[in-house]
């Protein structure tokens, strides 16, 4: 098959590989539709990621697609099997559901979580342990370009249920990428006032148009975070506060800005030398949180999925382009440059 391999920094080349046969469990997908990824930008930059892959290695981890093949000892498993031709959507891991962490309903601290990857290519390889716990077919309503985003709304949602996002609170956004959008358009499901912070006027309009009662351009702000202090109703501080920018000094400002009684989550992955301050009286007395959400489990994943195919979220406001996959390389560059684009709709056949 045609695949694209990650051999180090920068460096994603468009190769034929030799697909092997298929292990007990296994499925092959065609896959119809692969998204880009702020962390495959990242991946792509550095050449590796320390947990999910090391070059040379398959890439991409975004996709939905067909059901191609089904592996030995996968055929009429189960109540409910998998079959040829289901359209299906893949999460990029699985929990092993027996570790302590998992015992607890904790499945993204799963001590053995495995992670897959092999979206930007013509087939795809699903592991058995993800087509038990984290392989979902889509409504018939359901279009691949929609269901592709399911991976990546299962971290937000995670990210809204652990902020104790509410109706009538304010909550502040930092980044403003696609997954700063996302946790734009699903606080505002909860019935949140929202407040967007980014640095790029297209994506600060987007997310005006998913709902944020209002944008701050932190370019044209000399203190981010006593800005951020008067960005709640009535000027006062805001009860949530998101970082998703992954930055040490808008984290910073998140902490500085959240109010009496709020939450800072520290969304977005930092740099390995990232460091924080924090008022540790102010913590105590003003009884705040401060937490973090880590990837998806899967009933996350399963809830992002029935928002997809309710309608309540779509592609089409954070999927702006489409390409081949020979133009992969070229769209990586491009991504990491910046600019208004969101994800790009990566096609290996074609048009869906």
């Amino acid at each position: 098959m045609k695949a694209a391999v990650l051999h180090g920094r920068e460096d994603v080349r468009i190769e034929e590989v030799e697909l092997p046969p298929l292990e007990p469990g296994e499925l092959l997908l065609r896959t119809r539709i692969a998204l880009t990824c702020g962390t495959d930008v990242k991946v792509w930059k550095r050449g590796y990621h320390a947990r999910m892959l090391q070059p040379p290695a398959l890439f991409g981890h975004e996709l939905a697609g067909v059901v191609e093949e089904l592996g030995p000892e996968r055929r009429d498993s189960g109540p409910d099997p998998f079959r040829v031709g289901d359209r299906v959507v893949a999460g990029n891991s699985a929990p092993c559901g027996v570790c302590g962490f998992c015992r607890q309903d904790r499945e993204s601290l799963c001590d053995d979580l495995l992670f897959w990857n092999g979206a930007y290519a013509e087939f795809a390889r699903i592991p058995a342990r993800i087509v038990e716990r984290n392989l979902l077919r889509l409504e018939p309503e359901t279009s691949f370009r929609d269901a592709a985003l399911t991976e990546p709304l299962a971290c937000v949602v995670r990210g809204i249920e652990a902020s104790r996002v509410e109706k009538g609170r304010t909550v502040v956004v930092i980044g403003a990428g696609p997954i700063g959008l996302m946790l734009v358009a699903l606080a505002r499901l909860r019935g949140a006032r929202v407040v967007a912070v980014g640095r790029n006027p297209g994506r600060l309009q987007r997310a005006l148009e998913l709902g944020a009662a209002e944008t701050i351009d932190a370019s044209r702000v000399l203190d981010l975070g006593e800005r951020l202090a008067v960005s709640g109703s009535a000027g006062t501080r805001p009860d949530v506060v998101i970082e998703a920018a992954g930055l040490a000094e808008t984290a910073q400002a998140a902490i500085r800005a959240v109010g009496k009684g709020g939450l800072v989550n520290l969304f977005a992955g930092c740099p390995a030398e990232a460091r924080v301050e924090l008022d540790v009286p102010r913590l105590h007395y003003e009884e705040q949180t401060i937490t973090s959400t880590f990837h998806h489990t899967p009933a996350s994943f399963r809830t992002a999925m029935r928002l997809i195919s309710e309608g309540r979220v779509r592609s089409r406001d954070f999927v702006t382009a489409e390409a081949p996959l020979d133009e992969l390389p070229d769209v990586l560059r491009r991504l990491a440059q910046g600019g208004d684009g969101l994800k790009t709709a990566i096609l290996p056949w074609g048009a869906e």
